[in-house]
């Protein structure tokens, strides 16, 4: 399992290494205005209805459908099912692109209502939402494709897709004059890397013999049991866009700038989920499924256990970062050309809130895995559809009061309901063994963390006029001192306590 997450993490880190690149050059060149908010809204909403199609719902039902057919009747039957249910996918797909290209003045003002009194952005960000939406299609057959490569323990493709959409959209942005603008520029390069990533995972998915075909849909037994998982599925990644839909239409009724913040600080924040809890949540419900349909619940809590310590330890100085350090994250990543200050300041006190709830956000995958694993998507589908409940009544309670933060505050509130949650129903009908050495794990781990982020904050004015005449001084500083904490601390308390209680023998 590890090495199988390190594979899919070191290609999500480079991922994210050209996903900041890119942003840096966003931040650059359209800054936290008004050009910036259109081009979010346009990325934003064909990337809502990938998760609720793409990533969310199918991948939830297909792998552990894929793997009990792939047990129980062979791969031929398997190739057999996914073929049948990539050709109606893609008719999906083609049918959502018909409607939604005439109907996008519409779908945008449902979507950032605010941006219906300023004409000008208004206009910009339909025009850049007609370009971006083709990007679904061909997102979701990559999404399809990667879902079967990751089901028979191919990560690679899958995993370096993304570092192709950053680096159409810098290439896109590198020649802006070939553009009506800036704005044009970006959007356009969401919409070829849409096509480049497919081209990548059917050249892999060809070369592990599981490459779909367009065949005769036909309602056998896999296919059934694809849609009875299915559906649920979809209300519980429905339920969880609603909620980033809630985002975005409540941030664009904020001032000016409000959305951007939103926007940078999520970038930060993701970069920990992309790394972690997707690599883990990846490879764990791949282990899971192909555990459980062997009926072996053992493998199936060990891999559990694993991934949640793995998840622990990788996050957690991401947490400290981001709690003792986060306007400096964000100034030496974002902070140049048309970026100021005042705008890393309001990014800096949204990525506070998001940190507070990460630790959660990134272990509620090896919670939801317990379930999805036994082809149960109802119970994570309830449990998200409450969270999310107390999550948009908590947007609506702060956004006036505390703007862009109160909006972030909300999703970590949220995301701590929805992890405990499932840990309790999981832990009654004995779907989750946690390993008795994880609670002691656990606690060195925030112990560390804490100390890290203390440490890193009261050394902070010495460092800082140390680099003062360093490029790049505020990232540099953030780094130095968030990593040379942690390497100290880690080394002390995970090499020695960890060794010393076997607490180590949790992450192999």
């Amino acid at each position: 399992m590890l090495r199988n997450i390190l594979s899919v993490g070191g290609y999500t880190l480079l991922s994210r290494l050209t996903g900041f690149a890119r942003d840096v050059m966003l931040a650059a060149v359209l800054g936290a205005g008004a050009m910036m908010d259109a081009f979010s809204v346009a990325l934003r909403l064909p990337n809502h209805f990938r998760s609720i199609f793409g990533e969310g719902a199918f991948n939830q039902a297909y792998v552990p459908t894929y793997a009990h057919v792939a047990e129980r009747q062979g791969q031929e039957a398997a190739n057999l099912f996914a073929d049948r249910l990539f050709t109606v996918l893609l008719l999906v797909q083609i049918a959502l692109l018909a409607l939604a290209l005439p109907l996008m003045p519409w779908l945008v003002a449902l979507l950032a209502p605010g941006f219906v009194n300023d004409p000008a952005v208004f206009d910009l960000a339909v025009a850049l939402t007609r370009i971006t939406f083709p990007y679904l299609l061909f997102v979701t057959m990559v999404t399809f494709l990667g879902a079967t490569l990751n089901a028979v323990e191919r990560f690679a493709a899958f995993a370096a897709a993304p570092i192709l959409f950053n680096l159409f959209i810098m290439a896109a942005l590198a020649v802006p004059f070939l553009f009506p603008s800036a704005a044009y520029a970006a959007a356009w390069g969401v919409a070829v890397s849409g096509v480049a990533q497919w081209v990548l995972l059917y050249v892999a998915a060809k070369r592990a013999k599981v490459s779909s075909t367009i065949v005769r849909p036909h309602m056998d037994a896999g296919v059934r049991r694809f849609l009875k998982t299915f559906g649920p599925a979809v209300i519980g990644s429905a339920g969880q866009q609603i909620a980033i839909f809630a985002d975005t239409i409540i941030a664009s009724l904020l001032p000016r700038g409000g959305y951007a913040a939103l926007y940078y600080a999520e970038r930060l924040y993701q970069l920990p989920l992309g790394l972690i809890a997707i690599a883990v949540g990846t490879v764990a419900l791949s282990a899971m499924s192909r555990a459980i349909a062997r009926g072996d619940e053992a493998a199936a809590n060990r891999a559990q256990n694993r991934a949640i310590a793995i998840s622990l330890v990788a996050s957690a100085p991401f947490v400290a970062a981001f709690v003792a350090l986060p306007e400096l994250m964000v100034a030496g990543l974002f902070q140049r050309g048309a970026f100021d200050a005042q705008a890393s300041a309001a990014a800096g006190a949204v990525l506070f809130a998001y940190a507070l709830g990460l630790p959660a956000i990134v272990l509620i995958r090896t919670q939801v895995s317990a379930f999805q694993s036994r082809g149960d998507t109802t119970t994570p589908m309830l449990v998200a559809l409450a969270a999310i409940a107390c999550n948009l009544a908590l947007k609506l309670l702060l956004w006036r009061s505390w703007g862009a933060p109160g909006l972030a505050l909300a999703t970590a509130a949220g995301a701590w309901i929805n992890l405990l949650a499932l840990f309790v129903l999981a832990r009654r009908r004995g779907w989750t063994q946690p390993d008795r050495r994880l609670p002691g794990f656990a606690a060195i781990v925030c112990i560390a963390a804490a100390i890290c982020g203390a440490l890193a904050w009261w050394m902070a004015p010495l460092v800082l006029r140390l680099t003062a005449s360093l490029p790049f001084e505020p990232l540099l500083l953030a780094v130095l001192l968030v990593s040379g904490a942690a390497a100290v601390l880690y080394a002390a308390l995970a090499g020695g306590a960890l060794k010393a209680t076997g607490l180590l023998r949790l992450l192999r």
